[in-house]
């Protein structure tokens, strides 16, 4: 279990409701959803690295309905994003992005806990996936400032498994890169 410090109220806040969605399912004996993308970065970072949404793994009916059960609406009409949903007391959108981690390449023994601040806690892909994940985009072309999250990761993660690393960046980058581009 990793504690977690307090350092945007908002950010903080949403943290508190996914965790509280998430014993809400395992409660129910459904596996609980995983924190992905900017939003594990933005935690793993202590806020260096900022988002605008919480991307989630998860089994979609599940989540979806333990959302629903927690407040959150899913927004629409005109100029509404459709894809995701919100609470109402938050300013960040939850979106459900896949239901297997990174499609099975991630190892999910190495997934995190993390304790939120209401005292309920939450799962948090591993950092050496989310940068294997963020050199991947940066790799596609598509995404050109993932290099840079990578690298702020990877220079603010401790005790990193660089083997395991390294393969996962090979993996998500077509072999074009490896934990020396870090």
């Amino acid at each position: 279990m990793i504690g977690m410090t307090p350092y945007r109220p908002a950010f903080t806040a949403a943290l508190g409701i996914f965790a509280a969605v998430s014993q809400h399912m395992d409660a129910q004996g459904i596996r609980p959803p995983i924190l992905v993308g900017g939003a594990a970065a933005e935690l793993y970072s202590s806020g260096a690295i900022a988002t605008g949404d919480f991307d989630i793994v998860s089994r979609q009916d599940a989540f979806e309905a333990a959302l629903q059960a927690h407040g959150f609406i899913r927004p629409s009409g005109p100029g509404m994003m459709t894809r995701g949903w919100i609470h109402p007391d938050l300013q960040l959108g939850f979106e459900f992005v896949g239901s297997i981690l990174l499609d099975g390449l991630a190892d999910l023994d190495r997934v995190r806990l993390f304790d939120a601040a209401n005292g309920d806690q939450f799962l948090t892909i591993a950092p050496e996936d989310l940068i294997a994940d963020r050199m991947g985009q940066y790799a596609s072309g598509s995404a050109p400032e993932m290099l840079e999250q990578a690298r702020t990761l990877f220079a603010l993660s401790k005790d990193l498994d660089l083997h395991y690393m390294e393969r996962r960046i090979r993996e998500e980058t077509g072999n074009d890169f490896g934990v020396s581009d870090l």
